[in-house]
C-alpha cells in the first residue's frame, strides 16, 4: 500500500504544479462562499451526513474537488453547478483557503463501532487485502496536504460511508490511481460504517480516544 500511496503522491504533485501559484485571500473566500453555507454550514460544519463538513479541510484537496466538479471528473449535479459559479482558479483558491481556516467542531457518532473501526483504520483487513486507512490519511486522520488527500478526522460518518459506496460502485472515480476504488471494492457496508464512526471521533489527534455515553468525544 505504501508504494501505491507514493505513486499517487507523485501523480498528484505534478497535477498541482500545473495550477497557478497564488496567495489566496481568505476574506475574499468568505464572501465567495456565501452560497455554500446552505449545505455545508455557515462555519463550514455541516449539520447533515448528506453533505461534508469543510471546516479545517486541506485547501489543496478542496481546490482539487472543485476543479474536478468543473471538469466533470467528479459528478454531482448540485456541486457542478456550484463550482461553475467560481469562474476562475483565483475564486477556487480563495474559497478553499477560507474553509481551511475554519475550525471543525465535534459531532455525534456511534461509539459502539469504535473498536472495529479503529482496527480497520489502523490495521486494515488483512484477509481481504484492505490496507490501513492511516497508510495514506495518517495516524490521526489528518490526510496529506501536499498530495491533496483529505483530512478525514471529525467528518460526518454518513458522508464517509456514502463516498466509500460511490467509490465501490464506480460512480465516484476521481481518486488518483484508483486507490480508493480498489480499497472500497473489498469492503462491506458494515466495515464502511465502522471505520466511518471511528473517523468521526478522531478530530483531536492520535492520542487515546475517550468517548462519552452520548457518542460525542469527551
Amino acid at each position: 500500500m505504501k508504494s501505491s500511496c507514493t505513486r499517487a503522491i507523485v501523480i498528484v504533485l505534478f497535477s498541482l504544479m500545473s495550477l497557478t501559484s497564488y496567495a489566496a485571500d481568505i476574506q475574499a473566500g468568505k464572501s465567495k462562499s456565501a452560497a455554500c453555507a446552505g449545505c455545508h454550514g455557515a462555519d463550514g460544519n455541516s449539520m447533515s451526513g448528506t453533505w461534508p463538513s469543510l471546516a479545517g479541510q486541506h485547501a489543496s484537496y478542496l481546490a482539487k474537488q472543485l476543479n474536478d466538479y468543473k471538469s466533470g471528473a467528479r459528478v454531482n449535479a448540485t456541486m457542478q453547478g456550484m463550482a461553475g459559479i467560481l469562474a476562475t482558479e483565483t475564486d477556487i483558491q480563495d474559497v478553499a483557503a477560507y474553509y481551511q481556516s475554519l475550525e471543525l467542531k465535534p459531532i455525534k457518532f456511534d461509539d459502539k463501532l469504535i473498536a472495529k473501526g479503529e482496527s480497520i483504520f489502523r490495521g486494515g483487513i488483512t484477509e481481504i487485502s484492505v490496507p490501513a486507512c492511516m497508510a495514506c490519511h495518517g495516524p490521526n486522520g489528518s490526510g496529506n496536504a501536499a498530495a491533496a488527500w483529505p483530512s478525514l478526522k471529525g467528518q460526518q460518518p454518513d458522508y464517509i460511508v456514502s463516498q466509500l459506496q460511490k467509490f465501490r460502485e464506480g460512480s465516484r472515480a476521481n481518486d488518483t490511481g484508483k486507490t480508493m476504488r480498489n480499497v472500497a471494492a473489498r469492503m462491506s457496508d458494515s466495515e464502511m460504517t465502522a471505520v466511518a464512526a471511528y473517523i468521526a471521533g478522531i478530530k483531536y489527534g492520535p492520542t487515546k480516544l475517550k468517548f462519552s455515553s452520548s457518542g460525542i468525544r469527551a
